[in-house]
C-alpha cells in the first residue's frame, strides 16, 4: 500500500470516528428527529449559459429546468472551474481547484506536439487519495449512487464505485456516448456499449435509459437520504435526438435567430424531460421538499465550427474550452428545503467548488479541519438566505493547454466586474469590465493599468498557493504544422 492511499485511509478512518462523535452528541444530524435531505447533483455535459429558457434562450424549450429556477435560486455569474469537463467534474468532487490537484485538461486531452508550448504533464484521472463529496455523505449515513458519465480516470480503478458511491450505472472512461461501429454501439440510441450500462432490450435513447435508473434508484431508496450524482452525457456529441423532438424544432428555426441547430435543441429537450422525471419521482416518493437540487454544467456551450454549428452563446464569447465568457460561464440553479425567497435571481460569481462545503452545510454534516482547509470553494448558504454576507476575494482559472476549439495555453482571474486573461504564447494580457462589457469587445488593458497590476499580483500569488503547472518552450515546435 502506498503512502498516499494509507493517508487516505487515516482520512476516512477520522471521519468515521467524525460521524460516531456527532450522532453520539446529536449536534450534526437526526438531532430534531427529522430526516435528514436527500441531494440530486444534475450535471449535464457541455450545457450553455443561454441554451436555458430561464436563462435567456427563446428556442431551446425547458420547462422543467425554469420550475426548478422557480423554486430555488439562479446565479446569473455562475461558472465552471475550468472549460472543458474532466477537471470541473474533479472540482465538484473535490471542491478544489483543477490546478491544486493538477487534473487540468479532459482526461485525453489534445495532443499538439509541434504547437510553440509543450503543454505539463497533467494528472489523467481523479486522484482516489482525495476525499470526494460522495465519500464526505456516505461516511455521513447516506447511500450514494452515480448514475450517467464520469470521465474521471482510464482505468477502472478511478471510476465511480472506487470514489464513494455504493452504485454506478453508466460512469466510466468515455467522456461521451460509446459510438464504436466494430461493437455495434451507436451512440444515444441503443445499443450502447457501456461497460457500466448492461444493455437492455427495451433501451432506446440514453438519456432516457439513464433517467430510468435513477428514477428506480430514488424509489428504492427514498426510505433512507440519498445522494444521487445525476450526470448526464447531454448535451454532448454525437448530436443524436429521438426523430420526432427534431422535427419540432426544425419547424421552429428562425433564421434570423442566433440558435438554431434543430438536433442540439432537441437534445436539450431530452435533458430537461430527464429533469422533470426526476422532480415527478421526488413528488412522488413525497422526498421534494427534503431535496437538495443542484442544476448545472461542466463548461461553456460548444460552438462547433461553419460547417457544423452546434449552439451560440451570444451575448457571451466564444465556447468551450475558450477562456472567454462563453467557454466558462454556465447556467447554475440551486433548491434547498424551506428556501424563503424562492425563484431568486443572483448575480454573485460563483464557481464549481463551492458546491462541496454547500451541500454540506445544507445537510449540517461537518468534516474534520485537516479536510475543510484544503477546499477551495466557499459555502453558499448565504446567498440561498439572501443574507448578503458572501465574500470572496477573486476566481481563478488555469488551462495550460490546447484545445480543439482553437483555444491557446491560458489563465484567468475575476476580481468583482474586472476580468484578467493572461496568454502565455507570446505572455500578452486582455482586460475586461464584465458588468459593463459582458461580451468582451472591448480590451481596457492600457487604460487601467493599475487594475491590470492588481489582478497580475493576485494571479501570480494564486499560482504559488496551488502550485500550478505551466507549459515550457517546446524543442520542437514548427510553426508550418497546425
Amino acid at each position: 500500500m502506498n503512502k498516499a492511499n494509507q493517508i487516505k485511509i487515516q482520512i476516512l478512518i477520522g471521519l468515521s470516528l467524525l460521524v460516531i462523535l456527532c450522532i453520539s452528541c446529536k449536534n450534526v444530524f437526526d438531532n430534531t428527529n427529522t430526516k435528514k435531505p436527500n441531494v440530486v447533483f444534475i450535471l449535464v455535459d457541455d450545457l450553455g449559459w443561454k441554451d436555458i429558457s430561464c436563462y435567456g434562450s427563446d428556442y431551446y424549450q425547458t420547462p422543467n429546468v425554469d420550475k426548478l429556477a422557480k423554486a430555488g435560486v439562479s446565479f446569473f455569474n455562475g461558472y465552471a472551474a475550468c472549460t472543458v469537463c474532466s477537471p470541473t467534474r474533479a472540482s465538484i468532487m473535490t471542491g478544489k481547484y483543477p490546478a491544486k490537484i493538477n487534473c487540468t485538461d479532459w482526461i485525453e486531452g489534445h495532443k499538439k506536439p509541434y504547437a510553440k508550448l509543450k503543454v505539463p504533464d497533467w494528472t489523467m484521472y481523479m486522484d482516489t487519495t482525495e476525499v470526494t463529496l460522495a465519500e464526505a455523505f456516505k461516511l455521513n449515513g447516506y447511500t450514494t449512487a452515480h448514475i450517467g458519465k464520469w470521465h474521471l480516470g482510464e482505468d477502472a480503478i478511478y471510476w465511480p464505485e472506487n470514489q464513494g458511491f455504493d452504485m454506478n450505472k453508466g460512469g466510466w472512461s468515455k467522456g461521451s456516448p460509446n459510438r464504436n461501429v466494430a461493437m455495434g454501439s451507436k451512440g444515444y440510441f441503443a445499443p450502447f456499449g457501456n461497460p457500466r450500462l448492461k444493455d437492455l432490450p427495451s433501451d432506446e435513447y440514453l438519456t432516457e435509459r439513464l433517467t430510468n435508473e435513477a428514477c428506480e434508484f430514488i424509489k428504492a431508496h427514498n426510505e433512507k437520504p440519498f445522494f444521487l450524482n445525476f450526470w448526464l452525457y447531454n448535451v454532448h456529441t454525437p448530436l443524436q435526438a429521438k426523430e420526432e423532438k427534431v422535427n419540432k424544432y426544425t419547424a421552429l428555426v428562425d433564421s434570423s435567430a442566433y440558435q438554431k441547430n434543430a438536433v442540439y435543441a432537441a437534445m436539450v429537450e431530452h435533458m430537461d424531460d430527464a429533469v422533470g422525471r426526476i422532480i415527478d419521482e421526488l413528488e412522488r416518493a413525497k422526498i421534494l421538499e427534503n431535496t437538495i437540487i443542484v442544476f448545472t454544467s461542466d463548461n461553456g456551450g460548444l460552438i462547433g465550427n461553419k460547417k457544423n454549428k452546434v449552439t451560440d452563446n451570444y451575448p457571451l464569447r466564444e465556447g468551450k474550452g475558450n477562456m472567454y465568457e462563453g467557454g466558462v460561464r454556465v447556467p447554475s440553479i440551486i433548491v434547498a428545503p424551506d428556501m424563503i425567497d424562492k425563484g431568486t435571481k443572483s448575480y454573485t460569481p460563483i464557481i464549481s467548488m463551492d458546491y462541496y462545503p454547500t451541500l454540506l452545510e445544507l445537510a449540517g454534516l461537518e468534516l474534520p479541519s485537516s479536510i475543510k482547509k484544503e477546499i477551495d470553494g466557499i459555502s453558499l448558504l448565504p446567498i440561498i438566505n439572501n443574507e448578503n454576507a458572501y465574500e470572496r476575494e477573486a476566481l481563478f482559472w488555469h488551462y495550460p493547454h490546447y484545445h480543439t476549439q482553437g483555444a491557446k495555453p491560458y489563465s484567468a482571474v475575476r476580481k468583482g466586474d474586472w476580468k484578467l486573461i493572461r496568454h502565455f504564447e507570446n505572455d500578452s494580457y486582455e482586460l475586461y469590465n464584465l458588468n459593463n462589457d459582458i461580451s468582451e469587445e472591448q480590451n481596457l488593458l492600457n487604460e487601467n493599468p493599475e487594475k491590470v497590476l492588481e489582478l497580475k499580483e493576485l494571479l501570480f500569488k494564486w499560482y504559488h498557493k496551488v502550485d500550478a503547472q505551466f507549459p515550457t518552450e517546446n524543442p520542437k515546435y514548427d510553426p508550418n504544422i497546425k
